[in-house]
């Protein structure tokens, strides 16, 4: 699943490419695509239809186009949330004909974007993904609800979603705090996005391995540097894949251009089983985790015995 870098280097695409465009028509050619949506199809569409897109915001893995007119009088945005394999594209109209997506879902037609009339298409070959327009909801410190726009706003869906970490407006000690406060392991703290959003399983691995902790290390034993430096491992490592274009694996996430990132080439440990640490050469454990998989360094993040460390 696209993490916050991921999902950030798609905001930027669209902030450079379509924002200040307007949608002159939406055509919905999966319904599943938009089941989020309060209405169905045609109403996604009937509402889209005319809208300037005015920023493109991101919190956490979320992102959302804002709508120059309200819906209802209320602020309004198209939400969209990408799941394991969705694509946000955009493409000339010119030669779009010419590639036929086999899992295109939806498309916007665009005209006055900054670089001439264009589409911008939703891929999803899982559907997991989904498009919605939704209300904004103001947010309960007055801050800007995401990053690229200075709106103190959030779609309605996202505002139990906890900010970032490349968040401007994230406060880091109270950050500190909330996770020393949780009764858990400190990867799980990480992945919860109602205590902060963005980190997935393979930012947060690679974080881990940085700070030299090992994942089961229980949250309320840590003490306030050891969290800090968690917490700076993942902008850290998430700055740095953000630089290069995300994490790819394979053809499902790509930028706005059709591009794969490439920061995979750099993972220390994160799919790395039985190869040398990149620190210390000991060959990289991996562990179950959650239905998935925990890569750790043996030396480097010992598993933590019963206490405090």
């Amino acid at each position: 699943m696209p993490e916050l870098p991921e999902v950030e280097t798609v905001r930027d695409g669209l902030d450079r490419l379509v924002v200040g465009a307007r949608v002159t028509s939406a055509d919905v050619l999966r319904d599943y695509s938009v089941r989020r949506h309060d209405g169905g199809p045609l109403s996604f569409a009937d509402q889209l239809r005319g809208q300037r897109l005015v920023a493109a915001a991101r919190r956490g893995k979320y992102l959302w186009l804002v709508l120059e007119g309200p819906r209802g009088g209320v602020p309004a945005a198209m939400l969209a949330h990408l799941g394991m394999s969705g694509q946000l594209l955009v493409r000339d109209p010119s030669v779009a004909g010419e590639w036929a997506h086999p899992h295109l879902r939806a498309r916007l037609h665009l005209e006055s974007a900054p670089s001439g009339a264009r589409y911008l298409d939703f891929v999803d070959q899982r559907t997991f993904g989904h498009l919605a327009v939704t209300d904004l909801a103001p947010t309960a410190d007055g801050r800007p609800g995401g990053y690229g726009s200075p709106l103190a706003a959030v779609p309605e869906p996202v505002a139990h979603v906890a900010r970032d970490l490349l968040d401007p407006a994230l406060d880091r000690d109270v950050l500190v705090e909330r996770v020393r406060r949780r009764r858990t392991g400190i990867k799980r703290a990480l992945l919860d996005q109602t205590t902060v959003s963005g980190v997935g399983n393979i930012y947060a691995d690679e974080a881990l391995w940085r700070a030299r902790v090992h994942f089961a290390r229980a949250t309320d034993t840590m003490t306030r540097p050891v969290v800090r430096r968690v917490l700076d491992a993942a902008t850290e490592v998430m700055t740095e894949a953000l630089g290069q274009g995300g994490t790819s694996f394979d053809a499902l996430y790509v930028n706005v251009n059709g591009e794969s990132g490439y920061f995979s080439r750099s993972l220390a440990v994160y799919g790395r089983a039985g190869e040398p640490c990149r620190r210390c050469a000991t060959p990289v454990r991996r562990d179950e985790f959650m239905n998935r998989s925990s890569f750790t360094c043996p030396r480097c993040q010992p598993r933590p015995r019963q206490g405090r460390w």
